[in-house]
């Protein structure tokens, strides 16, 4: 299929085609309903935005994946406006500040979310309830627009078109922007890569607040005239019915979503799908390894931030636990963010185990031209991200000789131990591998004097229990595991606390380090094993930080 400059010209190639192009639980609309739908929406969206002086042609989005969302995309699209997705889980303040700091005009909504807007300062915002009587009688006289018909504005492939929330797990989230062609193009390169046809249907159940699914997962569908299938939030109870019921055969997952769907009880019908492919991020290569065991579908590791700053593809012959190699597009180099000088080459053990990680781990910079686009209204956070010319990631990385690039973890999530840098993401790697545990995450917490101590949380498989001696011997047989590595401190948890975008919460678990309601089992010294964290044991701990004047967060309570 001939590619497109814009996301506009995408939706109107759906005019005229009849066959079934979107489907939840509830509704199926054929391609052509889809058009239909967005060229109301987009009329409906014109008569709601007159112009004004300084008035933003900026639509909110606060839904759950209904066929309203991408109806939705579909109309500012078509209509030469951008879309703000808005986080359900955020709440009072914080919630009405993404929606004024994004400069919405217009919020769309559902009823199960008015709640959170009860009070909120919103001057000058126009909200629609989708699921209402009023809705639909707004929305009825706008039936016969058809594509095009209605604009607010140029459509061109330089149109601001998403601004799409970073995770925001510290301080306020920045809305990075997108305009209509680099999202036509990434839809049109994922497609292309994955294979992806007419009689493809993919799966969206991640948030499509979030730029996973719309960039990875509504943008490919459409850039190959496949149908979509929407779940209204993630279930892991539900992937199979759902991916058998939608004859699914893509999806898309970040963070932890892959644990979750290993934890649910295996069946005998575990291979009876049509799912080919899994595409997104931070599954890692032991789950992923068991996700393709037990279900037959191989997870396609991939890399490109929401900003668009860098990109890594993954190519036939990459490396097992190796994400890619740089896209031609991109100079990409890891570095060591202090000096600025490019990181050793990594080095691996005849098992593939990484042996020089203080050296070879650093910041994944991009040298060349880059997709970024910039931050709305927010310059201070472009020039961090933008340095010497340099695309700066914020995610660690190491690379072998061959130039294939591993992931790492996040810059933030990195820890400082005895004067030794590591990165979470690495220990979590080999922690993942103790058959008990269904999910992992590490991270830092002050050390009395100075630096960091590792902490890991584990939630275990159902039936599992902690056996202190058993982790102890696992850790010990670990050849890739540094001597700084090891968790001092072990918390034992039924469940990972999760973003909204099924990322772990490390704010929430560092915040609460060793005085959590979980058993906590430590290390009063290194080797020694490990043994309950008593309350006595913690107010020594807590003495220990007094007495050094290091008063973390956590010690104040």
């Amino acid at each position: 299929m001939r590619g497109a400059d814009t996301v506009a010209e995408l939706v109107r190639r759906q005019w005229g085609d009849h066959r079934i192009g979107l489907r939840d639980e509830h509704h199926t609309l054929t391609h052509h309903q889809v058009a239909a739908g967005a060229a109301a929406r987009a009329a409906l969206l014109v008569d709601l935005m007159p112009p004004r002086p300084g008035g933003e042609p900026h639509l909110g989005i606060l839904l759950d994946n209904t066929p309203e969302y991408p109806l939705w995309l579909g109309a500012t699209a078509l209509a030469g406006a951008a879309v703000a997705g808005i986080n359900p889980t955020r709440r009072g303040a914080e919630l009405a500040r993404d929606i004024r700091h994004t400069a919405c005009r217009v919020l769309v909504t559902q009823r199960a979310h008015l709640p959170l807007l009860d009070g909120l300062p919103l001057p000058g915002v126009r909200i629609l309830v989708t699921d209402t009587d009023a809705y639909r009688e707004l929305l009825g006289p706008y039936g016969s627009a058809r594509p095009g018909d209605a604009r607010l504005g140029p459509v061109r492939p330089d149109s601001r078109f998403l601004l799409s929330f970073t995770s925001g797990s510290t301080g306020a989230p920045k809305a990075a922007l997108c305009s209509q062609g680099r999202l036509a193009a990434a839809g049109a390169s994922l497609a292309a890569h994955f294979s992806v046809g007419r009689d493809d249907v993919h799966y969206i159940c991640m948030p499509m607040f979030h730029g996973n699914a719309v960039i990875a997962d509504w943008a490919p569908a459409l850039a190959a005239g496949a149908g979509v299938a929407l779940r209204a939030r993630f279930s892991a109870s539900r992937f199979l019915s759902d991916v058998r019921g939608f004859d699914a055969t893509y999806f898309t997952y970040v963070g932890r979503a892959v644990q979750y769907l290993l934890a649910t009880p295996p069946t005998a019908e575990d291979h009876v799908h049509r799912l080919r492919l899994g595409f997104g991020t931070e599954a890692g290569a032991v789950d992923a390894a068991r996700f393709r065991e037990r279900f037959g579908v191989p997870l396609v590791e991939g890399y490109g931030s929401s900003e668009g700053g860098a990109s890594i593809q993954r190519t036939p012959d990459t490396p097992t636990g190796a994400v890619g190699r740089a896209a031609p597009t991109d100079d990409l180099v890891v570095v060591d963010a202090e000096t600025g000088r490019e990181c050793e080459a990594a080095r691996f053990s005849p098992t593939g185990r990484l042996l020089n990680a203080a050296e070879a781990v650093g910041e994944l910079v991009n040298r060349g031209r880059s997709a970024f686009e910039g931050y709305w209204r927010n310059p201070e956070a472009e020039a961090a991200r933008l340095r010497d010319g340099w695309y700066w990631t914020g995610d660690l990385f190491y690379r072998d000789a061959d130039g294939y690039l591993y992931f790492a973890g996040r810059t933030d999530d990195r820890l400082r131990v005895d004067s030794e840098n590591l990165a979470a993401a690495m220990i979590e790697h080999i922690l993942a591998r103790w058959e008990p545990a269904a999910g992992v995450a590490v991270y830092a917490i002050p050390d009395p004097v100075a630096g960091d101590q590792v902490m890991a949380a584990l939630a275990l498989r159902e039936g599992a229990v902690f056996d202190p001696a058993e982790f102890a011997a696992f850790l010990a047989a670990q050849q890739d595991l540094g001597t700084k590595m090891p968790p001092r401190f072990v918390r034992v948890t039924p469940e990972l606390p999760l973003t909204a975008t099924n990322k772990i919460h490390r704010v929430a678990l560092r915040r609460a380090s060793f005085l959590c309601e979980d058993p906590v089992w430590w290390r009063p010294t290194q080797g020694a094993p490990y043994e309950p964290l008593t309350p006595a044991a913690a107010a020594t701990l807590r003495a220990e930080y007094a007495r050094h004047g290091r008063i973390p967060e956590f010690t104040d309570r």
